[in-house]
């Protein structure tokens, strides 16, 4: 199997991307470490699935957005594991509202969660990665991070932050065998789309040449893809998989 006793730890694993992307890595091989914040059935529910699907994996609940929590965390991991050579940072949130309505608070935890916490996931598990010199990290954009959106000002802009530190972290850590891409989705069928309006839903559907929303599966095969050695020569670089609604 591709990932074959390999360790991989997804961020915000509980449903949505992170949830099909920890079910497609463990079919590849790792052992998945499914991290959520709050939603512990929800997360169990993944274990759960996981295990049917004969793959392996555990429960780790951290904050991505808290140093201690995410340091103390990687250290658990790798003290029963000896190593995590997969990051996934998917765990994301959204705020949605004009600037001038928006509230400070709002933006702290956004970018908390979206930006924050990417970096302190990347910084804890770099350090080993650059020992065993070989690593995979690869961070969750949007396709609002690359052409903006009207009340999406938070997100994408903590999404477009996702760019630019993808591509710094892929020149730091290309030496050590380490690769950094990020993936930028557009309009995914999950339980954020299933909240728009049917009406809402068919105009978003005539802006993609493709016609239709994405699966999450289809993210997370990309994903797994752009984990395996196999992606070794890919770096630094954003995936797009939105149906050519951003060219």
């Amino acid at each position: 199997m591709l990932l074959e006793g390999q360790t991989a730890l997804v961020t915000g694993a509980s449903r949505g991307i992170g949830r099909a992307t920890a079910l497609a890595l463990g079919r590849a091989g790792a052992y998945v470490v499914i991290n959520f914040r709050e939603n512990q059935s929800a997360a169990a529910d993944t274990l759960e699935q996981l295990n049917k699907d004969r793959a392996r994996g555990e429960l780790v609940r951290f904050d991505v957005s808290v140093e201690k929590d995410v340091e103390d965390a990687v250290k658990k991991i790798v003290d029963a594991r000896g190593k995590v050579d997969i990051l996934i940072n998917n765990a994301g949130i959204t705020a949605d509202n004009l600037l001038m309505r928006s509230k400070s608070e709002e933006w702290d935890k956004v970018i908390g969660t979206n930006l924050r916490g990417p970096v302190l996931c990347v910084k804890a598990v770099c350090r080993g990665m650059i020992r065993q010199r070989y690593g995979r990290i690869i961070n969750l954009s949007s396709v609002v991070g690359q052409t903006g959106n009207v009340g999406q000002s938070l997100y994408a802009a903590t999404k477009a932050g996702i760019l630019g530190f993808t591509k710094s972290m892929a020149r730091e850590l290309a030496s050590r065998g380490i690769t950094v891409n990020a993936v930028a989705p557009g309009f995914i069928e999950s339980e954020m789309t299933a909240k728009l309006t049917e009406d809402l839903k068919e105009e978003f559907r005539r802006s993609i040449p493709l016609g239709r929303f994405g699966s999450c599966e289809e993210v997370a095969e990309l994903v797994t893809f752009l984990a395996a050695p196999e992606a070794g020569y890919i770096t630094g670089q954003v995936i797009s998989i939105n149906g050519g609604l951003y060219m």
